[in-house]
């Protein structure tokens, strides 16, 4: 079983819970976590990594940016970036994500949303342009059916 430990010279920014260790409560931080433990309420590890260890007993609602699980979670994921079940994950919840990856093997019972990034604004028209260049399309000759003040900046482009 190929499991994503931090290595030596990262092990310094990556906290890792053992398996005997229980926590109950909120759970938060600014580095990367490996959770080889339980956990039951909250994990909050918005932009940083977590990763639920073979060992890992989660009952929690979890935000991070990327989550790798291994183990068992029951509660709702929101994984701003990626989220991975390996082969030997139990997942019961909803997962909210950009990315997901299911491996063959792993169990999971709940819905999946995508998040798409946030399409690029485009400049807004002025509604009486939109109006005009509508009556033209269409071949529309009278008068729109408009508010006053769209109406009077239609007239104002006429002269």
């Amino acid at each position: 079983m190929e499991i994503s430990r931090p290595s030596d010279s990262a092990r310094a920014e990556v906290a890792h819970i053992g398996k005997s260790v229980v926590i109950r409560g909120e759970l938060s931080g600014s580095e990367d976590l490996y959770l080889d433990g339980e956990v039951e309420g909250s994990i909050e590890l918005r932009e940083h990594h977590l990763t639920i260890g073979p060992h890992g007993r989660v009952r929690a609602t979890v935000h991070a940016r990327d989550v790798v699980v291994h183990g068992q979670l029951n509660g709702n994921v929101h994984g701003s970036e990626r989220v991975e079940l390996k082969k030997s994950a139990m997942l019961t919840g909803d997962i909210l994500t950009k990315r997901i990856v299911i491996e063959d093997g792993a169990v999971f019972k709940g819905g999946v949303e995508t998040q798409r990034e946030a399409p690029k604004a485009e400049p807004k028209r002025e509604a009486a342009e939109t109006v005009a260049v509508a009556g033209a399309a269409s071949g529309f000759t009278g008068t729109p059916a408009v508010s006053g003040a769209t109406q009077e900046a239609l007239v104002e482009q006429k002269k």
